[in-house]
């Protein structure tokens, strides 16, 4: 099943209890016995965390906090030169710092008033069925791990970089909020794996890597995109195709790879009615029909 989710590290719990993160070999911290360690404590917090409890407080060191100082200021430059103006519009609302990581409550406190959305601590994986769903509550299962400050600028998997500062400021748009939210209600409709992935491929094209255009220029309102210092500059470059859910939902991409291919909307009120109108409606059969409609079946 196809989802960012994959690119996370897999996170396990031995029968004594320890918990490891399993780094792949070309991660930039697998050699690091300190950054290792870290990580299996801040898998073995949120593992612990129980629903309706105070998030886990990650006392973070300084090397964790001078990563987010420079990835913040640079994706910082970045969004006002290519984020849709809906996305500069919810960050300015929701005003993360720049100097220190939030604490995901802290996120939380930020965004509740904007959106009602929350903040839930991760470890890593978490099913497609469980992440989505959440959303129907208006709830965000977040990883709280920083990369590796060897490469502040390159992660092969989410942080809390990419769940912060990518989602975070997309879902304080009370109007992409919504369409989250009716990603939620589909899936508690959806019995089928078929469906689901659907679901999660629309998504990733929508959500994770959306463009629109504004003014004549192309800018970006999906969280892969906002929080990716590389990618950010090279969608540019991408082929670009309208909103099609029929070939989102099906399309056959890397997820290691620059997207060469891209989606880009007129307007946020096509998001709202392409993309937020096909979630709204979305059940076990949709898939079947949007492809029939599309001539595709």
């Amino acid at each position: 099943m196809f989802t960012e989710a994959r690119l996370y590290s897999p996170v396990t719990r031995s029968g004594d209890g320890d918990v490891m993160v399993h780094l792949s070999d070309e991660h930039p911290g697998v050699h690091d016995p300190d950054y290792r360690d870290r990580r299996n404590a801040i898998a073995a917090l949120a593992l612990d965390y129980a629903p309706g409890k105070p998030a886990p407080q990650i006392d973070y060191t300084d090397e964790e906090q001078q990563v987010w100082r420079i990835v913040s200021a640079e994706l910082a430059r970045k969004h006002q030169k290519y984020a849709a103006t809906e996305v500069l519009a919810a960050a300015a609302r929701l005003n993360l710092p720049s100097d220190h990581i939030p604490q995901l409550d802290e996120v939380s406190a930020a965004l509740v008033p904007l959106t009602g959305f929350r903040y839930a601590p991760a470890a890593g994986l978490v099913p497609l069925r469980e992440f989505f769903g959440s959303f129907a509550d208006r709830t965000f299962h977040s990883t709280q791990y920083i990369r590796h400050h060897s490469a502040p600028l390159y992660t092969p998997e989410p942080d809390a970089i990419h769940e912060i500062i990518g989602h975070a400021n997309q879902i304080a748009s009370p109007r992409f909020a919504a369409i989250y939210e009716a990603v939620g209600a589909a899936v508690a409709r959806l019995t089928t794996d078929t469906a689901l992935k659907f679901l999660a491929d629309v998504f990733w094209f929508s959500m994770e890597f959306g463009v629109v255009r504004e003014n004549g220029q192309i800018r970006c309102y999906g969280a892969g995109l906002l929080s990716s210092y590389g990618e950010i500059e090279e969608f540019q470059h991408a082929e670009l195709r309208p909103l099609d859910v029929a070939t989102m939902g099906t399309a056959v991409y890397d997820i290691t790879h620059y997207q060469p291919i891209l989606y880009c909307a007129q307007s946020i009120s096509e998001i709202e009615d392409v993309i937020g109108g096909f979630f709204a409606s979305m059940d076990d059969d949709s898939p079947r029909r949007v492809l029939h409609t599309a001539g595709r079946m």
